[in-house]
């Protein structure tokens, strides 16, 4: 008697739609095997908030493994995905330059997910860093805490004023609420911290199109619609022929989807990112499903933007589709996105939602953004610690994780003699 080696299905992506289809498939007879080159999954709406001293980066990941703990039909691989060879149906894993080997699968999930986008400038990178990763905010988190060091023991009052000027390029709701956070940072948790220097007259200057420009103006941030990023250097940057010095430059202000196109040789959009069928499947290969920030999606005459409800409900149709496909279902809907509204918050105490035409801001909108992040985090455990800090910042009104990782200047030293 034989047993019948079920399905192999392969994730590659630990993200929001890595994992929202890995769970879509745990009642399906199917074998799991979800491939990530970290170990954790991250709550990337979340990650601005470490930059800006407010979470500590164990509450915004969580341990894949631990996350997937119960569910018996999946393994999970921290390795590097090298290439995917949709002919003969294998991933290639391992790291450049120690060696290859080869992942078969009867369906392939990609879920990679975006990495910033400058636009064709990408020796910007080292000077205004993207928020993607854990490495990338507690760079900026660094970044941040070392000017304020700096401007305290500054006798110029121009050079300390040049310290204290943060750029932030995007308009998306990263660059706002990372802009409203490093406003409330300045203006109420370091105010009592330092004595030479008076952190509520840090500057901000930020290519912004949002409808909260009225109360980010009234937080000190300086708002530049329309602007055009022509050049970034160590100094700050130039914006419509006009420079804005700066030492602290971050980057919002697009993505750019990862590799998974080149691996399958596929027709992209403007983004790089996969245009799929209806269904989310790659035109020609029915096995391979291509989700969230990886996959052009058509609604309403455009593709869905990179955000967390729409990998999570893409994921999760994929995983469904290929649990009912092998349940013998032939006639599958195409993928519905459900829009659920936006969200931004600006401040501890004001925020903005949009669906349709209801709008909300202020207390309320503040209570709807921090209860549907806490319902999107992973682990139970990050949930209720998000939930204290919190809760904590807006009764002190202070933060915490004000910690320098890397107590070298270096370049903002360098930084403090030209300003």
């Amino acid at each position: 008697m034989t047993v019948e080696t079920p399905p192999h299905v392969v994730i590659v992506g630990g993200g929001f739609g890595g994992l929202a289809a890995a769970r879509a498939l745990k009642p399906a007879p199917v074998r799991i095997t979800l491939i990530d080159r970290t170990n954790h999954h991250l709550f990337q709406p979340l990650l601005y908030q470490v930059a800006t001293c407010v979470l500590s980066p164990a509450e915004v990941a969580a341990p894949i493994r631990h996350l997937l703990r119960r569910q018996k039909n999946t393994a999970v691989e921290m390795t590097e995905v090298l290439g995917v060879d949709p002919q003969k149906r294998v991933v290639s894993v391992g790291q450049p330059g120690l060696g290859a080997r080869s992942v078969p699968y009867d369906y392939l999930v990609l879920a990679t997910g975006a990495t910033g986008s400058y636009f064709g400038h990408d020796e910007w990178a080292k000077i205004a860093p993207y928020p993607k990763t854990i490495a990338d905010v507690l760079t900026m988190r660094d970044r941040i805490l070392k000017l304020f060091e700096l401007a305290e023991i500054e006798d110029d009052p121009g050079r300390q004023q040049g310290l204290l000027t943060f750029v932030l390029v995007g308009a998306g709701p990263t660059g706002v609420e990372m802009a409203g956070a490093l406003a409330t940072m300045t203006r109420a948790t370091l105010k009592s911290e330092f004595r030479r220097i008076d952190p509520a007259s840090a500057a901000y200057s930020k290519t912004l199109a949002d409808r909260t420009h009225r109360y980010l103006t009234r937080m000190g941030v300086e708002i530049r619609t329309g602007a055009r990023v022509e050049h970034v250097d160590e100094d700050g940057v130039v914006i419509n022929r006009q420079r804005v010095g700066s030492h602290c430059v971050f980057w919002t202000a697009g993505v750019h989807a990862s590799p998974a196109a080149s691996w399958l040789a596929a027709e992209t959009d403007h983004a790089g990112r996969v245009k799929v069928l209806p269904n989310l499947t790659v035109p020609g290969h029915p096995e391979i499903f291509v989700v969230g920030d990886t996959a052009s999606i058509p609604h309403e005459g455009r593709p869905l933007p990179g955000l967390a409800q729409v990998a999570i409900q893409s994921g999760h149709y994929a995983g469904e589709t290929i649990r009912r496909t092998l349940a013998g279902e032939s006639r599958l809907p195409p993928f519905r996105y459900l829009d659920k509204g936006n969200l931004a918050t600006v401040s501890p105490t004001f925020a903005i939602f949009e669906k349709g035409r209801w709008q909300l801001s202020g207390w309320l909108a503040k209570g709807v953004w921090a209860f549907v992040h806490i319902l999107y985090l992973s682990g139970f455990e990050n949930r209720l610690l998000v939930l204290l800090v919190w809760t904590w910042a807006v009764l002190a009104r202070r933060g915490g994780a004000r910690v320098i990782e890397d107590p070298s200047y270096a370049r903002l030293e360098s930084a403090g003699e030209r300003s």
